[in-house]
């Protein structure tokens, strides 16, 4: 086993968190690109117990102690678990926002839908969020903007300031002159 290795994420956390013996939380899925990011999606079939907490551990004790076995440059993000696809992908994807999720449980892949401003998130740099939630989900994602899911919401209840209300007097104004 290699220090670049997921397994040895794994170890580490094993050494770190006492409740993996015991059966009480558990990695489920692990996607890493080593040196610089790491996502794992953790579980706990014990009601009460939160995973992601019991990783990360008091005031981030835990999580540190991986990190400066590793190396503090590479980050690593701890989502639940969920047997729900839809819920898995969207908390795989954090921190970016999605707003909605297409999922082709044949083909292995989704198409998850995106606001504009959270595409760049989604995606992260150099490709490397939408690479780790893939590998980590067993998904190939696709990530599309939202602009066809965010204009109904938008109709619903626009939402306008000031200047705008101004230019749309004016538009108005001209457009029965």
């Amino acid at each position: 086993m290699s220090r670049a290795n997921e397994a040895f994420v794994e170890f580490l956390f094993r050494q770190e968190v006492p409740e993996m013996e015991s059966g009480a939380v558990e990695i489920k899925s692990i996607a890493r690109e080593a040196g610089r990011r790491t996502k794992l999606a953790v579980f706990s079939s014990v009601p009460g117990v939160d995973p992601v907490g019991t990783f990360v551990g008091g005031h981030g004790t835990r999580v540190q102690a991986v990190m400066n076995e590793i190396g503090d440059q590479e980050k690593i993000d701890i989502i639940p678990f969920s047997e729900d696809n839809d819920e898995f992908i969207r908390n795989a994807l954090g921190p970016a926002e999605v707003a909605r999720v297409e999922i082709d449980e044949e083909a292995k892949r989704a198409k998850v839908f995106v606001a504009e401003d959270q595409q760049s998130i989604a995606i992260g740099r150099a490709g490397q969020n939408v690479r780790l939630a893939s590998k980590l989900t067993g998904y190939e994602l696709d990530i599309e903007t939202a602009t066809a899911a965010a204009k109904p919401a938008e109709a619903k209840a626009p939402k306008k300031n000031i200047e705008d209300s101004l230019l749309d007097a004016v538009n108005e104004s001209s457009d029965e002159e």
